[in-house]
């Protein structure tokens, strides 16, 4: 029994020595601390389908943040943070995406892998089977199970790259696996990028995203990743076979259609963007010169200046029509005034002509030695005199009655 416990404390410090002698220190610590201190436990079923495979249970509000770029500027969030070393020109950056491209579809394609172009770098094949040479982002996509088939079998692994250049262009690149990657919903938004095919001369990098259908119950045939883009089943196969940069590469089948979604129509038909502009006759998009930026910058500074002037006739103009639209209503509201006070004149001179009657009458009174009559107002009759005639002479009949000693 003791020979067995020592035979198996040999095999597991073996193991171990094989482990660090494969597997860099950094990214194994990496690994290592992204599930520290958070159980293993199987997927199990979720929503009526088995899922192969494992996820960890979180205790908080989800895995920490595995890539990391330098930032410090837009451009800065494009390196890889372990092998930047500094932001390269237009030319470096061009060719390190060439080559690193390149270098990544032929992996894929020795190792009968399937992947595809995608967002960017699907347009700029639309165009011309080539990147877009103002983009940094090189972006590529695969299913949930290549996905976990490469962290499986092809996890840090780097891959020597021989160009056939003359003189040849030798490079090494990473092939990094996100251990989130197992967990196909965005989660909290720190592991977003599945995986990443890196320059170790630069830190540059290929984005690999996984797609998967999360939902199959209720969304069957759905296929999303982690940054919300979706797409049907038909969208994506059967895959369309390609060149891309002089290497073959897939396209999803209804490539028109995700790119319209995705950037609309206008991306496929304008000819000027980000310093470039397209000529059909060499089919390629090409950097401007000086001479030509320097025109685009009056060109936009005259139409800036046109757009300001337009925008602030458009704004006297509304004032104008403001102005104009308070002095209609300042006068409605002068003219109701006036209204106003001409009724309450009228209803003043009324009240007075019937005050200067009954001091009148009561005068005539006093002066025949008669008592003054009490008024009372009469009701206003709608068929005219039968009632105003009744009513006086039942005043009248009154006066006697009080007059008589």
């Amino acid at each position: 029994m003791r020979l067995i416990q020592t035979i198996f404390v040999l095999i597991t410090f073996l193991c171990f020595l094989i482990d660090a002698a494969i597997i860099p220190e950094e990214h194994r610590q990496r690994a290592a601390d992204d599930v520290h201190g958070k159980k293993l436990v199987p997927r199990g079923k979720s929503r009526g389908r088995k899922k192969p495979g494992y996820r960890t249970k979180r205790k908080d509000d989800g895995l920490p943040k595995y890539f990391h770029e330098p930032g410090g500027s837009e451009l800065g969030m494009h390196y890889d943070t372990r092998y930047h070393h500094g932001i390269q020109d237009y030319a470096d950056r061009k060719d390190t995406q060439l080559h690193m491209l390149r270098a990544y579809l032929t992996f894929f394609n020795h190792h009968h892998i399937e992947t595809w172009l995608a967002h960017g770098t699907l347009l700029g094949w639309w165009w011309n089977g080539k990147m877009l040479p103002w983009d940094w982002d090189i972006d590529t996509q695969v299913s949930g199970s290549t996905l976990q088939y490469l962290a499986q079998h092809y996890n840090f692994t780097h891959y020597d790259y021989v160009s056939n250049d003359d003189p040849p262009i030798k490079r090494t690149y990473l092939l990094d696996i996100n251990p989130a990657s197992i967990e196909r919903e965005r989660g909290n938004g720190n592991n977003i990028i599945d995986a990443r095919w890196i320059d170790t001369r630069n830190g540059l990098y290929i984005d690999i995203t996984g797609l998967s259908e999360t939902h199959p119950d209720d969304q069957p045939g759905v296929w999303a990743c982690k940054n919300y883009h979706r797409y049907h089943t038909t969208d994506l196969y059967p895959m369309r076979e390609t060149m891309y940069e002089g290497v073959i590469a897939n396209v999803p089948y209804a490539y028109d259609r995700i790119l319209t979604q995705e950037y609309k129509e206008k991306a496929l038909v304008l000819t000027e963007y980000q310093g470039h502009r397209w000529d059909p006759v060499v089919k390629e998009w090409l950097q401007k010169s000086d001479e030509e930026l320097a025109e685009d910058k009056r060109e936009k500074e005259a139409a800036d200046r046109e757009k300001e002037a337009r925008e602030k006739q458009e704004k006297e103009r509304k004032e104008e029509a403001k102005r104009k639209q308070e002095m209609k209503d300042q006068k409605k509201i002068q003219e109701q005034e006036r209204k106003d006070r001409e009724k309450s004149e009228k209803e003043k001179q009324k009240a007075d002509k019937q005050s200067e009657i009954r001091r009148l009458m009561v005068q005539q009174h006093l002066m025949k030695g008669k008592s003054v009559p009490k008024v009372v107002e009469q009701p206003k009759a709608e068929d005219g005199g039968n009632e105003n005639g009744d009513a006086q002479k039942k005043q009248g009949e009154q006066a006697k009655g009080e007059a008589k000693p």
